[in-house]
């Protein structure tokens, strides 16, 4: 009772802590109108100054005691965004919702599918799509630590939206539903089997695929969010993918370790990178970003790797694939598959594209942003 006290009054925070960010540069807008915001969530996004139309999205959510622009900043993702074409959404939290600034990733009333913080996040999207021209087969979304877990829910719950993720120190889909389930599951104290995993991913949604392309980031040191919980996502989401337990492809790059799995095309679905004595954080280096609380400084951008891995990457190159030479400084290595992450459990037939809403033909930015969330079923 004493630990689940302790944990309680941790994740409450300091009452009236200042809104972290203050100093730090500012790029992004504030989106206003986005639908009826069941979550109660803030949104910023950022375009650059010319995007052309059908231009990928790229949605950030922010880790615990971090607001939107203060991630940007520190993960260099505007600034990468200039180079490369996309525009950026960030769903924040704020102190009402919790006082930390996590996103209620463990909540049920937040993590469902049409309910509560994960469809403001979703109406956000469909905004952003509308009003932007977005090409809905480009959606992506990444998060930090509560924003990693929040972004396994989008994925879980909304597979049909995203063409791929990007989880760093975050935790699989519907492994905890209070403060004491979600503080074991980060420290790593809980156990599932792969079935579980699977069944827990599979009753998210209705949806039978195609399902999104995942990577996973994590830190070898991280003390905050257990490594075994980046081998739960590897596992949740080999199922679905029907990929067997072993990688198809290790490397040693640097700091890095990256298991690859890959489909019959050659596709690469599944990367988890594990950074050498990192610990809870965003990995930045190659000269974009900006190191600060948990945005660690190890020498490789997680921003960049993650865009490169999506197939958006300022070079233009494809997405990764398993036939893809490893990086110059790379040794091709024959590593032990991820401990803990089993074989997955049988996937369900996929149909062959993502649905699309039908456009509406009215006139007028706002009224075209409602009547796409109604035809979504997103707003009443």
């Amino acid at each position: 009772m004493s630990d689940t006290i302790a944990r309680l009054a941790a994740f409450r925070g300091p009452q009236g802590a200042h809104f972290p960010g203050a100093g730090v540069p500012d790029r992004l807008t504030t989106l206003s109108d986005f639908g009826s915001n069941p979550g109660g969530l803030k949104s910023r996004f950022y375009l650059p100054a010319k995007l052309a139309d059908g231009a990928p999205l790229v949605v950030v959510l922010h880790g615990c005691a971090q607001s939107a622009a203060s991630y940007d900043h520190h993960a260099g993702w505007s600034k990468l965004a200039d180079h490369v074409g996309f525009a950026l959404l960030y769903p924040e939290q704020h102190h009402g919702n919790n006082s930390n600034l996590c996103f209620n990733w463990f909540r049920p009333a937040d993590r469902r599918r049409d309910v509560g913080e994960a469809l403001s996040i979703r109406q956000m999207i469909e905004a952003m799509t509308v009003a932007h021209g977005i090409d809905r087969d480009r959606v992506f979304i990444t998060g930090l630590s509560a924003g990693g877990a929040m972004a396994s829910v989008m994925l879980a719950t909304y597979p049909e939206v995203f063409a791929g993720g990007a989880i760093i120190a975050g935790l699989a889909y519907g492994r905890a539903s209070t403060v004491p389930e979600a503080f074991d599951c980060m420290r790593g104290q809980t156990a599932a089997s792969d079935e579980e995993l699977w069944a827990l991913l599979r009753e998210a949604s209705t949806h039978a695929g195609p399902w999104p392309r995942i990577a996973i980031w994590q830190g070898s040191a991280d003390h905050t969010v257990a490594p075994s919980n980046a081998e739960d996502i590897a596992a949740q989401w080999r199922s679905v993918h029907r990929l067997d337990e072993t990688p198809t492809r290790s490397e040693v790059l640097g700091v890095r370790a990256r298991h690859s799995w890959c489909n019959e095309a050659g596709e690469t679905v599944i990367e988890l990178n594990t950074i050498a004595a990192m610990g809870h954080g965003t990995p930045l280096g190659d000269g974009l970003g900006v190191p600060g609380p948990y945005m660690l400084e190890v020498g490789i951008s997680s921003t960049r790797e993650i865009v490169k891995f999506w197939g958006i990457s300022e070079a233009g190159e494809d997405a990764v694939t398993c036939s893809a030479p490893a990086a110059v400084q790379g040794k091709l290595v024959e590593l032990p598959s991820p401990a803990g992450v089993k074989k997955g459990a049988p996937a369900i037939d996929a149909p062959a594209s993502r649905p699309r809403p039908p456009a509406s033909g009215e006139i007028g930015v706002k009224k075209i942003i409602e009547d796409a969330l109604r035809t979504a079923g997103l707003m009443r």
